[in-house]
């Protein structure tokens, strides 16, 4: 048997892998926003069919979702992200040909083939983030959950924050569009191979984990008000019983509410700076990062506070619940006003700061069902989470395009507050762990 360890913090590298895997899984989804003028002329695409290609996406990761954290619980987190990971890269390929697929096979509609690759490839790009909360339940430590699930959603903001010079970068670089979605393939399946051989489902199987860091994973949970965190108690439990804990569907509630703003902005940004503001692509490269510059720093601010709170207040339902609604208020605000500004420093200024309170608590959602359901089901219900989120993919990116053509693009902004509105609402009445 391969000696132990005598490395005390292992884990955290297996979690910087795990940025980096993010990171990559939202520059690939996000590249193509950066394509919108390329195919749009190419294929002759309107604002209302950019928006359908834009959504095509969220079909497949809706369902993607919903299966990848099942099965993340019955082949373990490896065997998910190797399938979803080399799945999401060839799709990804595959997506520089779309258009010509559908006038080939599809009869003649270049938009049939991007409806039919884009689907395919959320699906594949889904099921990595119940993955990872699977992973995080199994790898982090109970005192420093919070912090941990954050750390391995940074790559979200990371990822998007990287979508605009990277995509821009090979877009100037190879004057092709096509040529960036074939790159970007080969960079997302050659990292990867490195994360694979690195990793394994359970930190005891992992040589590279010592005991003494492995008696700190599997330490005791923190008492929360009298209650003992559920996520490490395997008690039986019925999957649909768990699904219909009133404090689950409101955390969804709350979670879809940050989906819907991250996904318009990350998918409508690069044009609605281009139609209303009249913005190069050789600009946009560093115009796109600004709105996710502040939204890096609380993705991870979020999950220390949440802790910080819970170690306070010793409750659940401040650390998560009213920490979540609060965030979610502050950015109802600031996208309340970015519809009534008009200039590009203004708007930029108050979608950098209204996204960055959206991220504030995204820790929040993934650790509430850590801290409320036994751990032989953390994976399927992320799953479960992840796909009512993922149906912001589908409805952000859709009804913005109707809404840019009727109300003008002030009205996506009011829409996204109504959403954040009642997320805000949702996560006041949630009690995670052993409150309800």
């Amino acid at each position: 048997m391969t000696p132990k360890s005598t490395r005390h913090n292992f884990r955290y590298s297996i979690f910087l892998m795990i940025v980096a895997i993010t990171m990559l899984n939202y520059i690939d989804r996000g590249a193509i926003s950066y394509t919108a003028q390329a195919i749009t002329h190419a294929y002759g695409f309107g604002r209302v069919a950019w928006g359908a290609v834009l959504g095509y996406f969220g079909y497949g990761y809706m369902f993607g979702a919903l299966l990848g954290g099942k099965l993340a619980d019955v082949w373990g987190p490896k065997r998910v992200f190797a399938i979803a990971g080399f799945a999401w890269s060839f799709f990804e390929a595959a997506s520089a040909f779309a258009g010509d697929i559908g006038l080939a096979l599809f009869g003649g509609s270049a938009l049939a083939g991007f409806a039919v690759i884009r689907v395919l490839f959320g699906f594949a790009e889904a099921p990595a983030y119940s993955t990872i909360n699977k992973t995080m339940s199994l790898w982090a430590a109970p005192q420093e959950r919070g912090f941990s699930v954050s750390l391995g959603l940074l790559g979200t903001p990371l990822g998007a924050l990287l979508t605009a010079p990277a995509s821009v970068g090979l877009l100037l670089l190879t004057n092709n569009w096509r040529a960036m979605f074939l790159l970007l393939a080969v960079i997302s399946a050659t990292a990867l191979v490195v994360f694979l051989c690195y990793f394994t489902d359970r930190p005891s199987d992992n040589r590279r984990v010592s005991q003494e860091e492995l008696a700190v994973i599997q330490g005791p949970e923190m008492p929360t008000g009298g209650h003992l965190v559920r996520a490490r108690l395997d008690t039986p439990a019925v999957y649909l019983s768990l699904l219909t804990r009133p404090t689950l569907i409101l955390n969804m509630v709350g979670y879809f509410s940050f989906g819907y703003v991250n996904f318009l902005l990350l998918t409508w940004t690069p044009k609605y700076l281009q139609d209303q503001f009249h913005f190069t692509l050789s600009s946009l490269w560093y115009f796109g990062m600004i709105p996710w510059t502040g939204a890096c720093i609380t993705v991870l601010l979020g999950g220390r506070c949440s802790d910080w709170l819970l170690h306070r207040t010793g409750s659940l339902v401040i650390a998560r619940g009213v920490f979540a609604a609060t965030a979610l208020l502050l950015t109802t605000l600031c996208l309340l006003l970015a519809s009534q500004v008009h200039t590009v420093t203004a708007v930029i200024a108050l979608i950098t700061l209204g996204n960055a309170m959206n991220f504030l608590p995204n820790s929040v959602y993934w650790a509430v069902v850590i801290d409320s359901v036994p751990a032989s089901h953390v994976g399927a219900i992320s799953g479960a989470m992840h796909f009512v989120v993922s149906s912001a993919a589908v409805l952000a990116p859709t009804l913005t395009g109707y809404l840019a053509v009727a109300f003008g693009y002030s009205s996506m902004f009011l829409a996204a507050a109504a959403m954040t509105f009642v997320g805000m609402a949702a996560m006041l009445f949630a009690k995670p762990g052993g409150a309800e």
